[in-house]
């Protein structure tokens, strides 16, 4: 941590790189993986614009002036090793597998993608004792039924994660949503299977101090599974995104509903694309 940034080999959060499990509290994943797009590519590479990004980590808030390092025991794993990556469902399950190994040994993940379909494999493996709750901060509902044939595109893995059993949809709440559709199929079953989607326009209108109580009095004390895309934000702050929509979050609009969101009852905390996973820094 003291070293100059710009040396050494970069790691998410500056941590130890280590697939030891072993008195660890916290371990950081990257998945870099995109073969589910169905617009611009590019998130494949962004767990290792990440970690060239975190390069930047100190240990201290300016805040809050809390040290985080010294509160969890933390190591990078690495990326999860593909050898499929030309089949999505294949691929999935080599996710689902690597989730697994964490979650067996009581250690919570923290994935970096990556499209969004990874969150169906990683919820497979983290909603092994029933289903849990889900914060899903984002730009879309992704709960299209399918796209060109494929029912495990980026667009669909809260609905396949619905139908499997792996989420409770009355304890789901999708925030940012926005972005005209060409059919309502994907905001009407979500409010349909009862989960609450706060529009962008709510969100502004109630501000983030609103937002993160509404979340939090949302999910309650049940197992949560918190997904943040990096299309949430406007892409005047995120121009890299696959699928950029007009009118999104600031970012500390961001950072503000992040930090608001500590203290759930987590299962595991999934990042997309090229966002700095702020929550860490507390």
């Amino acid at each position: 941590m003291i070293a100059p940034r710009y040396s050494q080999i970069p790691s998410f959060l500056r941590a130890t790189m280590s697939r030891d499990y072993q008195n660890l509290d916290i371990v950081i994943v990257g998945i870099p993986y995109d073969g589910a797009l169905t617009n611009r590519a590019g998130a494949r590479h962004g767990t290792r614009e990440v970690r060239n990004a975190l390069s930047m980590m100190r240990t201290t808030h300016h805040v809050t002036k809390v040290n985080p390092y010294e509160n969890a025991r933390i190591a990078d794993v690495g990326d999860i090793d593909f050898n499929s990556v030309f089949d999505i469902e294949k691929t999935h399950a080599e996710i689902s597998s690597f989730i697994k190994q964490m979650t067996d040994a009581n250690v919570m993940p923290l994935s970096v993608g990556g499209d969004h379909s990874i969150s169906l494999p990683i919820l497979r493996s983290v909603a092994k004792n029933g289903p849990v709750a889900l914060i899903h901060i984002d730009a879309h509902t992704d709960i299209w039924d399918q796209f060109q044939g494929s029912k495990f595109n980026h667009g669909s893995p809260f609905r396949r994660a619905t139908e499997e059993g792996l989420i409770d949809p009355t304890k789901t709440i999708q925030i940012g949503i926005r972005g005209a559709q060409n059919l309502p199929e994907g905001w009407e079953y979500s409010e349909n299977h009862g989960m609450r989607v706060m529009f962008i326009e709510e969100v502004q209108n109630v501000g983030i101090e609103a937002v993160v109580q509404e979340a939090r009095l949302f999910v309650g004390d049940m197992p949560v599974y918190l997904t943040f895309d990096i299309d949430s934000l406007d892409p005047v702050y995120a121009p890299g995104t696959g699928t950029p929509e007009i009118g999104g979050l600031t970012t500390p609009e961001a950072l503000a509903l992040i930090r608001g969101l500590r203290g759930l009852n987590y299962v595991e905390q999934a990042w997309l694309k090229y966002l700095r996973p702020s929550i860490w820094v507390v």
